[in-house]
C-alpha cells in the first residue's frame, strides 16, 4: 500500500501537466509537500462540466453510507483486483474517479530486527510529476442535513513488478497521461475497459532511494524528507 507520498513540482507545471485552467485558486492547491500523510487535505483532480478541475479533498475515503467519519482505519488504498466489488469502493469507481497528483512516494522495508524498517522515496527517474489512479465520495450527515459535506479520496494500488518486490509487495497505481481521459470519463462506468489501466508502472521508469526515518514522523515536512543516502534501484 501507498501511506505517504510528495507533491513539490512547481505548481504552474502541475497545471501544465495535468491539463488545468490556471487561476489562483488552483496555484494555492499546489504548494510543496514533502510528506504528504493520511486524512490530510490533498489535491486531487476530477471533471467539472467536462473540464478537469482540482479540489482539495481528505486522504481517506469515507463511503456515502457511513453512519460516522472518522471511526476505524483512513481507507486510503483499494485493492485493484478487488475495487469493483467492495461496498466502500465500487459505486465511486463507477462514477467517481479522479487523479491524485504526486511526484513520488514512500515505501517501508523490512530491514530486520525489533520491526525496524527502512524508509525508500519512490520517484520517477526525471523527479517528473505523475497521477496515481484514485476515487472520491461525498459524505453528508443524516443527523445534521446543515453540516457540510465531506469530500474524500483514495488511491487504488496493484502487485508491485521488478525491483520494487523487494521494498513492497504492492504499490500505487500510476496512470500515463495518455489515459488520463479515459480514468475521468463519467460515461465509462463498467470495470472491465478500466482494468488495463490497473497494471503496474514499468519499474525502469522508476527509482528507489533510501531516504532517513525523519520521514516516519508525519509532523515532519520539507526537503530533509527525500535527503538520499544512496541510490539502490
Amino acid at each position: 500500500m501507498c501511506g505517504r507520498f510528495t507533491l513539490k513540482t512547481p505548481a504552474r507545471d502541475l497545471i501544465a501537466a495535468l491539463d488545468l485552467a490556471s487561476s489562483d485558486r488552483q496555484l494555492g492547491l499546489f504548494e510543496p509537500r514533502w510528506n504528504i500523510a493520511p486524512t490530510q487535505q490533498v489535491p486531487v483532480v476530477r471533471l467539472d462540466g467536462g473540464a478537469r478541475e482540482a479540489v482539495a479533498m481528505r486522504w481517506g475515503l469515507i463511503p456515502s453510507w457511513s453512519k460516522e467519519p472518522g471511526k476505524g482505519a483512513p481507507l486510503i488504498n483499494a485493492r485493484s483486483e478487488t475495487v469493483a466489488e467492495k461496498p466502500s469502493f465500487r459505486t465511486a469507481l463507477k462514477r467517481r474517479r479522479c487523479l491524485m497528483p504526486a511526484d513520488g512516494f514512500y515505501e517501508w522495508q523490512e530491514s530486520g530486527g525489533k520491526g525496524a524498517k527502512q524508509p525508500f522515496y519512490i520517484h520517477r527517474k526525471d523527479d517528473g510529476p505523475f497521477a496515481f489512479a484514485a476515487l472520491w465520495e461525498c459524505w453528508r450527515s443524516k443527523e445534521d442535513p446543515a453540516a457540510a459535506p465531506v469530500e474524500s479520496c483514495t488511491l487504488v494500488n496493484t502487485e508491485a513488478v521488478g525491483w520494487m518486490t523487494e521494498i513492497h509487495h504492492r504499490m500505487p497505481v500510476i496512470l500515463e497521461p495518455k489515459d488520463f481521459d479515459v480514468w475521468l470519463d463519467p460515461e465509462l462506468q463498467e470495470a472491465g475497459p478500466l482494468a488495463p489501466l490497473f497494471a503496474p508502472a514499468e519499474h525502469n521508469e522508476l527509482v528507489a532511494q533510501p531516504v532517513s526515518t525523519y520521514v516516519n514522523k508525519a509532523t515532519n515536512e520539507g526537503p530533509r524528507c527525500v535527503e538520499v543516502q544512496k541510490t539502490l534501484f
